[in-house]
């Protein structure tokens, strides 16, 4: 008997160094398998490739026979993984887990009342303090009770560790992004300065005024003023859809295309017709052009214009003001313009022209009883025999007098004496 007893406890103290082995043998291999991950994640390993090795370790290492892992996305939760048994769908499965997110540790559902939880053994749920970065479901689950909570440990930490290089990654991506967006913006910037004359020439016959205010997103607003010939002078006031450095570049193209037909072309119809063809190609009907173009002839005292969906630019003289409205529709939007009309109108000496975008007149509050075409029309009226620079100046202290909101756009404001 004392033999027999002496035997019994010989095996027990093997059982136990087996088990102890075991268990050393199993955390060194949970460690391996965390070292490899991380070695993974600080090479930058695409996301697929992170969520593969979850899944081989999970299933080949720690029997885990079926996973549903979400993970937060822009408001709501995305599956990024899921095997075992017919995959469910995904709003419901976050429903499910919404019903469990008072639970911060591993949880056993196997008698859950909810029909869908009890189809899986456990829930692992993620948390950054208070708020739920991820959820796993893990199912036939084949693990022995003394390991059980060493293992649930480990998948925990696992998918953390996981999570964490995913939120990373999409930190390292907003970061970028933000950097492109910057960069992109300051190109941009760069192009609208180029675009922007810094100070109009002293032109004999006329004299000009400008401003010009940015909006923070930078837009595609442009002028210019050309001299075509010794009598002859052309200017343009134009505003491309959009923002950024392709608007910039688009406006860019527009002036280099307008600068060059201006010498060849007398025909603003022609010129038009042509700038359309080009806007059309550069950007397949992805962007238009609104503008308004006008060549004045110093001998015959006639201008011509063209109104392509602009804000009409007005003329004052002798007390009255007219919004030069004749044209065609915004460029680059059609094969070919509907319809294409050049205005003409004779010019009296001393008569201001008042070019603008719409910025001027679009806000970020409602002002249609405070400010609006007609109210401007007036405006012109009152005010049409200060000098352009001092008229443009004075708009815009009437403005910050009787509209509390700021511009949604860029303003341009473009104004000519013609003695």
């Amino acid at each position: 008997m004392q033999n027999t007893g002496a035997l019994m406890h010989n095996m027990e103290e093997i059982s136990g160094e087996d088990e102890l082995i075991r268990l050393l043998l199993k955390r060194q291999s949970e460690l391996n398998s965390l070292l490899e991950v991380t070695r993974a994640i600080n090479k930058n390993i695409a996301t697929p490739v992170l969520i593969q090795m979850l899944e081989v370790i999970l299933q080949n290492y720690l029997q885990v026979g079926k996973l549903r892992f979400l993970i937060e996305h822009e408001g709501s939760f995305i599956c990024i993984s899921s095997y075992g048994d017919e995959i469910e769908n995904t709003k419901l499965l976050h429903q499910a887990c919404n019903k469990m997110k008072k639970h911060r540790s591993p949880t056993p559902l196997l008698h859950h009342e909810d029909y869908l939880l009890k189809k899986y053994d456990y829930f692992i749920p993620i948390y950054q303090k208070s708020k739920p970065l991820a959820y796993a479901l893990i199912g036939d689950f084949n693990t022995t009770d003394e390991m059980l909570n060493n293992d649930l440990n480990f998948i925990q930490t696992l998918i953390n560790v996981i999570v964490v290089a995913l939120e990373n990654k999409k930190l390292f991506r907003e970061r970028m992004e933000s950097e492109r967006f910057k960069r992109e913006m300051e190109l941009a910037q760069e192009v609208q300065n180029m675009l922007i004359p810094l100070r109009m020439l002293k032109e004999r016959g006329v004299e000009i005024g400008a401003k010009y205010f940015p909006h923070q997103n930078i837009g595609g607003d442009y002028f210019d003023f050309i001299r075509v010939n010794d009598h002859e002078f052309l200017w343009c006031i134009a505003d491309v859809s959009g923002k950024g450095i392709s608007a910039a570049l688009l406006m860019a193209n527009f002036q280099a295309s307008l600068r060059a037909w201006a010498t060849v072309e007398s025909d603003l119809t022609n010129i038009v017709d042509r700038l359309n063809q080009i806007v059309l190609g550069n950007t397949k009907g992805e962007r238009f052009i609104t503008l308004f173009v006008a060549k004045y002839n110093e001998h015959t005292r006639k201008l011509n214009y063209i109104n392509a969906g602009h804000n009409p630019s007005i003329l004052y003289s002798n007390g009255g003001a007219v919004p030069l409205k004749l044209g065609t529709t915004m460029i680059g939007a059609f094969d070919e313009l509907p319809f294409l009309n050049q205005g003409e109108v004779d010019v009296e000496p001393g008569s201001l022209i008042f070019n603008y975008t719409d910025g001027l007149m679009d806000y970020d509050v409602p002002s249609p009883k405070t400010w609006n075409e007609d109210k401007l029309l007036n405006f012109v009226i009152n005010n049409g025999e200060l000098s352009p620079d001092k008229f443009n100046q004075t708009l815009l202290d009437h403005l910050n007098l009787i509209i509390k909101g700021k511009p949604i756009d860029d303003i341009t404001l473009l104004t000519l004496r013609i003695f």
